[in-house]
């Protein structure tokens, strides 16, 4: 029996062929698909971890879903905010696990730090489709790291931007990031907080902002129909939304037992929560209405999202012919001989 892997190589591959458009779009459509067939979510407990780091201020994470009857899918994710300046890698690195829910049987590994930022972008576009006025033109990115990229990519699929407006702590961050999204072909332009809040239809932060030093949108210029995507939320006293602003506003999570205990929702009561997404989703009728008022998406990122996006990966590798098969696992010729060997 044989593990599907799919190497670094192999994922550049599968997108170089495809193109960044179709990959988006099928991580879009296969997630909302997921996300409306209800009976189908099956079972996604909250993340689970331990601090790690200077100061605790990384994370490692692992994050399990349970299709009964079918698979279970694991993510392992590392989250180090030092990393892009320190290590010159990546903040979140990841990857992923298939197992056989029958016998328990490695099926395959994978990258999971692409299929992390795609799948997060994809679920703001969701949330954003339900939530955000039509006509959405301007975007505003408070945040202009690796999930922005993927941010902008996503919500370009879904409204008719021709404007984004993008700040970053870090200048040269900012600066950049009109060349790594050149290929969406939208006007960028570097602006304050507050020229971001005054001019966006939707906004999304994607903050590496540190335990306790938050938010950052001030809340103060909002337009009356701002949607507002918070992604860097993922840990307990993190946070990137005025308290304020959660309180005017309907706020929907991914996730009700992660944002509660580490996302923006973590400022709220469980009582002033709209539905999570996937109900929203199943039942688009509790959303209509929204679109002229103010609205959050408290996006935790959870592990259905990362199943499907798997699920995307491993499709697209098949359809290609992308991927290695190996014997990973020791399974003896003799099962109840560990030292018996095919």
């Amino acid at each position: 029996m044989e593990t599907t892997v799919l190497t670094r190589q192999h994922v550049a591959k599968i997108v170089q062929g495809k193109g960044l458009d179709l990959f988006m779009d099928r991580m879009i459509d296969r997630l909302d698909e997921a996300f409306r067939a209800e009976s189908r979510w099956g079972i996604t407990p909250a993340r689970d971890g331990f601090l790690r780091g200077p100061q605790n201020t990384a994370v490692l994470e692992w994050m399990p879903h349970h299709q009964p009857g079918d698979s279970i899918t694991i993510k392992t994710v590392a989250y180090t905010p030092t990393n892009p300046s320190t290590h010159q890698l990546p903040t979140i690195i990841g990857t992923m696990a298939r197992y056989d829910d029958v016998t328990g049987r490695l099926l395959a590994v994978g990258d999971g730090i692409l299929p992390t930022a795609v799948r997060t972008g994809a679920a703001s576009a969701i949330a954003s489709r339900l939530l955000a006025h039509p006509d959405s033109r301007v975007l505003g990115l408070v945040g202009a790291g690796a999930q922005a990229v993927t941010q902008a990519h996503a919500l370009s699929r879904v409204f008719p931007l021709d404007r984004i407006l993008v700040h970053d702590i870090e200048p040269a961050h900012a600066e950049s990031f009109a060349e790594r999204v050149e290929f969406l072909g939208i006007d960028v332009e570097v602006a304050s907080v507050a020229e971001i809040e005054a001019a966006s239809d939707i906004i999304c932060t994607v903050t590496s902002v540190g335990v306790g030093d938050g938010p950052v949108l001030h809340g103060e210029r909002l337009r009356p129909h701002i949607h507002i995507n918070a992604i860097g939320a993922d840990l307990i006293g993190k946070y990137e939304v005025p308290l304020s602003v959660l309180k005017s506003a309907f706020v929907t999570p991914d996730h009700q037992g992660q944002a509660l205990r580490e996302g923006e929702c973590q400022q709220l009561d469980q009582s002033e929560l709209g539905p999570e997404l996937p109900v929203l989703c199943a039942d688009p009728a509790l959303a209509e209405g929204r679109r002229e008022q103010l609205t959050v998406f408290d996006s935790t990122g959870f592990a259905l999202e990362d199943h499907i996006a798997f699920d995307v990966l491993l499709e697209l590798a098949e359809e290609a012919g992308i991927g290695d098969r190996v014997q990973l696992e020791h399974l003896p010729e003799d099962a109840l001989n560990p030292y018996s060997f095919q």
